[in-house]
């Protein structure tokens, strides 16, 4: 399903209203404008569920970006979500993308998730993924507007309110909560806290995060033994407020840094709340540079005791297209 080598072209691509002049090589593509909008046709070689057009929706939740496809009516079969997923979000390739997203039914909830990370990974829960799914909804008109709406994903139901390109979502309860865990990396010695916010979580405190070497030591953490056999995504921390932090992320599945997490985000804010480091609701700054809002609270002053987390930011449509397959 890789595409198809093509003479180099012209594109335009819309990034936040503005249309840019783009080149691409190798790479069949069909550009058309509608009402202002920038629509992408991309062809794909292989068989794309019987050559069926495949309507996708790339967004952006502060710089964490996703393609999100309606798969209500299984346009991309459970066996073939695999492959599909590696192919489209190769960002050379491809659309190119931190995830997939596959809008489902649910017997539970106003619609199901099904995430996969762009390697191929399944992932029960992603913050700024689920407030992407939430506007789409919202915007695809399968979920009303100005309502709380329900997800099923496999970490369990989250809710979303969307404003806009405003999207607060109620994260799951946090869980597994473990502190000061010695590691040792290449010499170095790490004490690192724990928490899994849908997804696992280690917070290393730094006093300057842009000195980080994220992409080396988050992944030697990602990997050590102490987080054994699954892993776990990466956070480097720093206190820049009564109530903000600034956060870098090596993310699980994407095995690089990315621009946002949003459960990386909820969990430093959690973890540095426990330290008495912050105050909700917490203001964190992501690589992207987007501001997102942390709440919560514990009734009992107790950090187990904290069961209602919300995160709150922009959710952006970046482009939509079709992919189809090449004959």
């Amino acid at each position: 399903m890789s595409l198809l080598p093509r003479r180099r072209e012209k594109i335009f691509c819309r990034d936040d209203g503005v249309i840019r002049l783009m080149s691409t090589a190798r790479r069949r593509v069909t550009v058309v404008a509608v009402g202002g909008g920038v629509f992408f046709i991309l062809y794909l070689r292989g068989n794309l569920e019987n050559g069926m057009a495949i309507q996708f929706t790339k967004m952006s939740g502060s710089g964490n970006d996703f393609i999100v496809i309606d798969n209500r009516a299984a346009v991309i079969a459970d066996d073939k979500k695999l492959a599909f997923v590696r192919r489209v979000c190769d960002r050379r390739m491809s659309i190119g993308a931190d995830g997939v997203i596959f809008v489902e039914h649910s017997d539970c909830a106003d619609i199901k998730w099904d995430f996969y990370n762009e390697d191929g990974s399944a992932a029960e829960m992603c913050g700024n993924g689920v407030r992407c799914m939430a506007r789409y909804a919202v915007e695809k008109n399968i979920v009303p507007a100005r309502r709380e709406m329900t997800l099923e994903t496999l970490a369990g139901i989250v809710t979303a309110e969307v404003n806009g390109d405003g999207v607060r979502v109620k994260l799951t309860a946090p869980e597994n909560l473990r502190q000061d865990i010695a590691v040792a990396l290449n010499g170095a010695q790490y004490r690192v806290d724990t928490l899994n916010t849908g997804v696992p979580h280690a917070i290393i405190y730094s006093d300057n995060v842009e000195d980080v070497n994220v992409q080396e030591t988050g992944r030697g953490i990602r990997f050590h033994k102490a987080f054994a056999p699954a892993g776990t995504n990466v956070d480097f921390v720093q206190k820049v407020g009564d109530r903000a932090l600034k956060i870098r992320t090596y993310e699980r599945g994407v095995e690089d840094e990315t621009l946002a997490c949003g459960t990386g985000v909820a969990a430093a804010a959690l973890l540095s709340s426990y330290k008495n480091l912050v105050q909700p609701p917490v203001a964190v700054e992501t690589r992207g540079g987007d501001i997102l809002q942390v709440d919560f609270e514990s009734p009992s002053g107790e950090a187990a005791a904290v069961t209602e987390v919300y995160l709150e930011g922009p959710a952006r449509v970046a482009f939509e297209g079709t992919l189809r397959e090449h004959q």
